[in-house]
């Protein structure tokens, strides 16, 4: 993954939504960090918008 570029943020959740996030990045053997880019990329996608990995200016800014 070295290359891509990165915005880092930070964030604050509940503690359930944390666990439930751990497990389930646990189960499907990714960080907690990909796992949130994951389920952050498929709800942009029921929503239409489509969020290109390569594309720095794809977050609108």
């Amino acid at each position: 993954m070295a290359g891509r570029p990165r915005k880092p943020f930070l964030m604050r959740a509940s503690p359930g939504v944390m666990a439930a996030v751990e497990k389930l990045a646990a189960a499907e053997l990714r960080s907690v960090n990909a796992q949130l880019e994951i389920l952050l990329r498929e709800a942009l996608a029921r929503r239409g918008v489509c969020a290109h990995a390569d594309d720095p200016d794809a977050d609108g800014a």
